[in-house]
């Protein structure tokens, strides 16, 4: 890109950044028009045009936008010097040296701290957490970099190696922001405490609106918690903070920026992410889905750098870091399925649904937009509800069946519900607490009140977080669980459950009625029983219920290979899902996670054999 004059001209360019909207500035001094809408076409063949803003004096659009094609603009100019002198404002070369030192390539080429330098350095500053062998080895790959991601386990201390990568790096002046999910803010406070002391400060809780916030930072706060859903309401306010240059901002459970629902964070955070001194993304499920989940987190780390779902697992393998279970010692997890049959009803009436959802899918068999993979996710979730549950679907079964279908439904729990107490049952005679997941509230609540004399309790996003003194609340009833010997089931929604909670002291039993096509809820999940504190002789297991010849083997395929991908992209071999089949004893007592591969996996089986199965 240059920097000066491009040969002799006759249409001045003037590049700014302007800090307070933070966007770049094109404008001109002449009345060259033709030449003025030519260079405003090519912009446009770079960007999309909803993004840039355009007057015959001027054309503008956001810095970050900037960043990522000022290549191409250079080439344009540098091709066109007969037409264009390109002149840059001092602020606007200021921001493209900041870029360019920190740039990805930079970044890569820069040799890393010792373990043993890092060590001595943090003991001599105060920092009185004691690291482990593999948190050091971690911080000597990645403490230098400008950005950096940790992907390690639950349990490996994630946060531990993230402010120990503050402070090796922190002068007095700098200052952290983290933006993380509500529910993890105790935790930055406990870390900061065990790793600086109890008299070191706090973690300030950035709220409310755009005033609020101000008068908060008018306090010089030196660390600072925001939520993500927060974040894009305060942009303006946050950009602000970052604009001061000593501002480092990490990212925990960075996959929340992905994109599908996260768009709108994610285009918030990506927009400031050219700002902060150093940043750092924090996972243990970076890639749920696919790679792609991995393209919004690496530009927050490395905006000017090209990336796409074909390179980004490449791009990220020198700036990341990941401690594995392996690694950890944890004992490896059983996974088990148990396959019940329908009952005859229930065949009947899955036949004639598959029947009517091949009816639903055909108009958008080959549309793969974003709206149709909704629908075809809605369609997916009615067929998962009523192999989960029949009775779910008694009330809405007048579009394709007799009404009295509906009360006859209703006489059942279904097969795989009845197992699954009886499982438990066996389970809780057995002395042993029972941890059940299903993606259907309704599900969770008929489920818990279905085990009551086993005491068992239930979460879901109905339940609100509070005080764990009130058994009403998600703490309080994660504390009964854990100390009242009485209570032997948990019974929880994975959307709500499956971050931020330990289960693993009391106990090592869990069994999904259902799961969704949500990698990253199916993981975190899993987490909550086995995760680093389990005793050597632990034997952790999981059991899988699914209807025979159902969309269950479906599910569980697609879960399969997204693990698997996502081990593979981690280098993690722990990080696995080999499954025994269990016989089923006949007598004994998240439609927006859909991918396109997903719904490809689902059409498949809708689609394939007989028209009549």
């Amino acid at each position: 890109m240059p920097h000066s004059e491009i040969g002799l001209s006759n249409m001045d360019i003037r590049i700014d950044y302007l800090a307070y909207t933070e966007q770049v500035n094109i404008s001109n001094d002449s009345s060259n028009k033709s030449a003025w809408k030519a260079l405003y076409s090519f912009i446009c063949d770079y960007l999309p045009m909803s993004v840039v803003s355009y007057s015959e004096w001027s054309i503008t659009f956001p810095w970050r936008y900037f960043l990522s094609v000022k290549g191409f603009v250079g080439q344009y100019f540098s091709a066109h010097r007969d037409q264009y002198r390109v002149i840059f404002s001092e602020n606007a070369k200021t921001m493209l040296k900041t870029a360019n030192d920190t740039s990805y390539n930079a970044a890569i080429s820069l040799s890393g701290r010792s373990e043993s330098d890092i060590t001595h350095y943090l003991s001599a500053i105060g920092f009185k957490r004691p690291l482990t062998n593999n948190q050091s080895h971690n911080l000597s790959k990645i403490s230098h970099l400008p950005g950096a991601a940790t992907f390690s386990v639950p349990g490996a201390g994630k946060t531990t190696e993230a402010l120990a990568f503050f402070f090796l790096n922190a002068t007095d002046a700098d200052r952290l922001l983290v933006g993380a999910p509500k529910k993890a803010f105790g935790a930055w406070d406990e870390q900061l405490e065990a790793c600086m002391g109890e008299s070191y400060g706090e973690f300030v809780r950035l709220r409310g609106g755009e005033t609020a916030i101000q008068g908060t930072l008018q306090t010089n706060p030196r660390f600072m918690l925001i939520t993500y859903d927060q974040l894009p309401r305060v942009k303006s306010t946050i950009v602000s903070l970052l604009s001061s240059g000593n501002v480092y901002m990490f990212l925990d459970e960075s996959h929340r920026i992905k994109g599908g629902k996260q768009i709108k964070r994610a285009d918030a955070i990506l927009e400031m992410a050219h700002l902060p001194k150093r940043k750092l993304i924090m996972s243990g499920t970076p890639m749920p889905q696919s790679p792609k989940d991995l393209i919004s987190q690496f530009l927050f780390l490395y905006p000017t750098k090209d990336v796409s779902e074909t390179t980004v697992i490449d791009l990220i393998q020198p700036i990341f870091v990941r401690t594995t279970k392996g690694q950890l010692g944890i004992p490896k997890l059983d996974h088990r399925v148990v396959q019940v049959p329908m009952t005859q009803l229930q065949r009947e009436i899955y036949k004639t649904l598959k029947s009517e959802i091949r009816r639903q899918l055909n108009p958008v068999l080959s549309d793969s937009s974003r709206y149709e993979l909704r629908r075809i996710g809605k369609c997916v979730m009615k067929v998962m509800e009523f192999v989960s549950n029949p009775s779910l679907l008694s009330n809405d079964m007048d579009y394709a069946f007799d009404r009295r279908v509906g009360s006859l439904l209703l006489a059942s729990d279904g097969p795989k519900i009845d197992y699954v107490c009886r499982r438990a049952r066996e389970l809780a005679a057995e002395g042993k607490k029972v941890l059940i997941w299903s993606s259907f509230v309704q599900n969770v609540e008929l489920i818990a009140l279905r085990l009551s004399d086993l005491g068992a309790e239930f979460i879901h996003g109905g339940v609100v977080a509070g005080d764990e003194s009130d058994f009403d609340t998600r703490e309080g009833k994660i504390k009964r669980f854990h100390t009242d010997d009485t209570c032997k089931v948990l019974v929880a929604n994975p959307a709500a459950c499956s971050e931020g909670i330990s289960l693993h002291k009391v106990c090592q039993y869990a069994i999904y009625l259902d799961r969704s096509f949500n990698a990253a809820h199916y993981m975190q999940s899993e987490d909550r029983i086995h995760r680093l504190g389990l005793a050597p002789d632990a034997k952790p297991q999981i059991e899988f219920v699914e209807c025979e010849d159902s969309i269950d083997q479906v599910v569980r395929t697609r879960l399969e290979l997204k693990v698997k991908t996502m081990a593979k992209a981690l280098e993690d071999s722990s990080l696995s899902v080999e499954i025994s089949s269990v016989d089923y004893d006949e007598e004994a007592e998240d439609y927006d996670s859909l991918t396109a591969d997903d719904a490809k996996a689902v059409i498949d089986y809708f689609f394939s054999g007989g028209q009549d199965d």
